[in-house]
């Protein structure tokens, strides 16, 4: 299992954790940020195909930055599948 911290840029969270095993995500976790819907998301996409979740929530904008938490988290997710 790969456990993988990453720092998010132009959002609320300051930090997001997650395991990958066999291209499946598991125990995300964020810090700061929209707790409840950084929860929710934590566990929409535990044990799902990291590929697809990332696909899912790339692109996702809040408030017009550009990016989200969702965005920058498939930004980790992309980063560390490509340095598998």
């Amino acid at each position: 299992m790969k456990h993988v911290e990453y720092r998010p840029k132009g959002v609320c969270s300051v930090k997001v954790e997650f395991d990958i095993e066999d291209g499946k995500i598991y125990n995300t976790k964020f810090e700061r940020g929209c707790n409840g819907n950084l929860k929710a998301i934590g566990r929409l996409v535990e044990g799902r195909d990291a590929a697809e979740v990332a696909a899912i929530l790339k692109g996702n904008d809040c408030m017009g930055r550009g990016t989200s938490c969702a965005d920058q988290f498939s930004k980790a997710i992309e980063e560390a599948l490509a340095a598998e």
